[in-house]
């Protein structure tokens, strides 16, 4: 039976608590391989204030005008006299005897965010298909899928799962601990993360309906086998279907799970106030079940329908009734997603996990459905697991303790109070749903192979990519986010990556302006390696986002202390990081007249000041810092990236983190390249069009600068060949080249314009006007003049 849910984490706490997980780990020695290095893991460290300072106004200053910097620099100095030392000093305090300066405040940043997590929040992954096309049906997809994940949850319970280590440095393992059997529970103070780490029972939906059964026994060992799974699944979508869509579309109380997170929390209190009922009990087996499978009955057709399947479902109305698969989900928890095709995705809860965390379960998961494929032809195929669970089908089933395998369907007492809430929560989902679109991008022209082969980090090329298509669209740039994993850092998560810089600005300009390729190659070098370079810096947790929201977070907690008026958590935009895995914790705050600081007069010339011991600000004074338009500009998010996926993966992605942005998910593959861009109906698939355009004519670029004329997809073995006299192979044979002589070095003349959309150059010439304003102007005017006497087909008038 399903047992009841811990709500061990709290708004106002870190996973752990405010203690030192060291400690704790000291105290009570963990016997697995897991979490074995945690205690050798260095703490987050703060950074020192004038360099987090400096890389602040470095992030700025290709995102601002001339006066801009100015009050922006002017507003640091200040800041550097003034409130940061006092707020480095508290944050130092704050952090002692603590597992990470940023994390309570992280948690805090999420679980205070009030409006839906779907598309602000929950990231997607799109799974490859089964390899094996004869198990790309449903049920048997996901029996697979589910087996295989009941036997990675298995491994973290039993603390079998291999650590990760990236260059054989080993990486913090906190997070696999809190990527099961936990739930996001709305209160009226904020949410809080429950878990039921000993939870042995699977939750389905199906046309909004739900089921559960057990599926662990006491010792996480699995009591079904994969038929026995698909055997269980089968039943419940033969009972769903006997219930007409319209019909259970009224009870799919899944769609509670998107709404405003007070109104749900308010939901939830009507679900359970009524002691004679059993919506309290059924909430509880939702809340505490292992994960979610999702089983829906659509066929999504196109990769941006399947991808817009895993983030926030479909909308459909059928005579005004929703019939979407937007109403067959539950986001509050880890979801694994199955199509009536087979396609299949995962969508999850970000709050405890980054995209990091879950891409290790998702390639696993994926992995081990092959190798128990292989294993059920070849029994001495390999296992993925240091330890497997007995096979339930020789097992006495008294072994299994107290278990209910056959599927029990969860009947909610649907009062009109509820019901009349459902149908609101849906329409405004599927307004959520219509304001936004989805585009993708399967680039197969080439991948991290050729890349690499060209001398770039595949990251920093695609980022590049992004800049340029963006500013050969807009002709301009705007503040663009990335994330960088700090795992190597005790409860590390992620740090920003700012990839606007000078040199990636000098880039675009160059790109597009009318100069030979060589130019614009060395200006994307120069470009991917400042990206490379501020890349490493952040990985080492050397950035200035988070340690300059934790200052922020500092200055909001004294003013509660003081009992001023807070400019509290739920005061600003709290993060949307998708994915991330996926986009800035930060939110600018949203100030009352009484929380600014003096106008940009009180700033005074940071020069003439003398440095003296910092005095403590009023406390209803915001740091000039903050109260700097710059802070805004920083924290407005128009391109919002994240790289993260591997070949078991088709695509990754997640919803806008602002009105006027878009949200850019992308997996860089061996010989391709995936990308699943969405926006509020920004020109999405023009903006995906002209990524893949820049990445044809960049590729052209390369091949006309490249003094090689080996080609770039050579491998080792075929470059190893060298002409040989006496070779026995001289004469069998005329050799057959892959590409024509000479590919290294085309010419100009010879390409076409590899179909950069007509975007050459700014059709108005604004760009040209731009680039050649020192020109002669009576120049310009007579080569217009004799363009214009040229153009066309001249007409004889007698023809009319």
């Amino acid at each position: 039976m399903p047992s009841s849910l811990n709500g061990s984490l709290a708004s106002s706490q870190p996973p752990n608590g405010d203690t030192d997980p060291s400690s704790a780990s000291n105290s009570k020695p963990k016997p697995g391989i897991t979490y074995a290095g945690q205690d050798k893991l260095p703490k987050l460290p703060i950074p020192e204030l004038e360099d987090t300072c400096k890389r602040y106004l470095d992030a700025l200053r290709p995102l601002q005008s001339h006066r801009e910097q100015t009050e922006t620099e002017a507003a640091v100095q200040e800041f550097l006299k003034r409130d940061g030392p006092i707020l480095q000093d508290k944050l130092k305090k704050y952090a002692t005897g603590k597992s990470s300066y940023i994390e309570q405040f992280w948690y805090d940043s999420y679980l205070n965010f009030d409006n839906p997590v779907v598309l602000n929040l929950n990231p997607f992954f799109l799974l490859e298909d089964d390899p094996t096309p004869a198990r790309n049906n449903q049920v048997t997809r996901a029996a697979s899928l589910v087996t295989s994940a009941l036997s990675f949850v298995r491994a973290v319970r039993r603390e079998e799962l291999p650590p990760d280590t990236v260059r054989g440095n080993p990486l913090c393992m906190y997070q696999y601990s809190r990527l099961f059997g936990t739930a996001r529970v709305p209160t009226e103070h904020g949410c809080q993360i429950g878990q039921d780490e000993g939870g042995k029972h699977l939750v389905v939906l199906c046309r909004g309906q739900f089921y559960w059964f057990d599926v662990l026994d006491d010792n996480s060992d699995l009591i079904m086998t994969e038929k026995d799974m698909a055997v269980n699944l089968q039943v419940i979508v033969d009972d769903a279907v006997q219930t007409p869509i319209q019909e259970a579309a009224k009870g799919a109380l899944g769609v509670l799970s998107t709404e405003n997170r007070k109104i749900w929390a308010g939901l939830r209190d009507v679900l359970t106030r009524e002691e004679e009922s059993n919506n309290a009990e059924c909430l509880n087996t939702v809340d505490s079940a292992i994960f979610i499978l999702c089983l829906d009955y659509t066929e999504p057709q196109t990769s941006a329908q399947l991808c817009g399947n895993m983030l926030c479902g479909s909308s459909e109305v059928v005579k005004g009734v929703q019939i979407g698969t937007c109403t067959n989900r539950w986001y509050d928890k880890l979801q694994i997603i199955v199509c009536k095709n087979g396609s299949a995705g995962l969508n999850f809860e970000h709050t405890g996990v980054d995209g990091h965390t879950v891409l290790r379960m998702a390639s696993d998961v994926y992995t081990d459905t092959i190798l128990r494929f292989a294993k059920s032809i070849n029994g001495h195929s390999p296992s993925l697991w240091i330890s497997t669970s007995p096979d339930p089908s020789k097992r006495d089933p008294s072994s299994f303790g107290d278990v209910s395998t056959t599927p029990h369907k969860l009947e909610w007492d649907m009062v009109p109070e509820l019901s009349t809430a459902l149908r609101f929560a849906e329409t405004r989902l599927a307004d959520l749903i219509q304001q936004n679109e989805f585009q993708t991008l399967d680039f197969e022209a080439y991948g991290k192979n050729f890349i690499t082969s060209m001398g770039f980090s595949p990251d920093a090329f695609v980022q590049m990519a992004f800049q340029a298509a963006y500013y050969g669209l807009y002709g301009r740039v705007e503040c663009t986010y990335e994330p960088a994993m700090t795992k190597f850092f005790l409860h590390g998560r992620t740090e920003a990556i700012r990839s606007v810089t000078a040199e990636s600005v000098a880039f675009v300009q160059t790109f597009w302006a009318e100069v030979s390729a060589a130019q614009k190659v060395e200006a994307l070098k120069k470009a991917s390696q400042k990206h490379t370079n501020i890349t490493r810096e952040c990985s080492k947790a050397q950035g200035q986002d988070r340690h300059l929201y934790a200052l922020f977070s500092v200055w909001q907690r004294a003013l509660d202390e003081d009992g001023a008026e807070a400019a509290s958590s739920n005061g600003y935009s709290s993060p949307t990081d998708a994915g991330s895995p996926l986009s800035s914790p930060f939110g600018s705050p949203k100030r009352d007249t009484n929380l600014s600081s003096e106008n940009g007069d009180s700033h005074g010339s940071p020069a003439s000041r003398p440095v003296s011991h910092p005095q403590a600000p009023p406390p209803q004074q915001m740091p000039s810092l903050f109260a700097d338009s710059g802070w805004d500009r920083i924290n407005n998010t128009i391109l919002s990236t994240s790289n993260c996926g591997n070949p078991s993966l088709r695509q990754f992605g997640f919803g806008p983190t602002s009105g006027d942005g878009f949200g850019i998910g992308y997996i860089i593959k061996d010989d391709s390249i995936a990308i699943c861009a969405s926006s509020k109906h920004r020109q999405t698939q023009r903006f995906v069009d002209a990524i893949e355009a820049y990445f044809l004519e960049i590729r052209r670029l390369l091949r006309m600068v490249q003094s090689k004329a080996t080609s770039p997809r050579a491998s080792r073995a075929r470059e190893a060949e060298r002409p040989d006299v006496g070779s026995r192979f001289k004469t069998k044979g005329r050799v057959i080249k892959g590409e024509k002589e000479g590919a290294g070095e085309v010419k100009v003349e010879e390409e076409e314009d590899d179909g950069l959309g007509g975007y050459g150059f700014f059709d108005a010439g604004m760009l040209l006007q731009a680039i050649k304003a020192n020109e002669d102007e009576t120049a310009s005017e007579k080569a217009v003049g004799q363009a214009r006497r040229s153009v066309g087909k001249k007409l004889r008038l007698s023809e009319y």
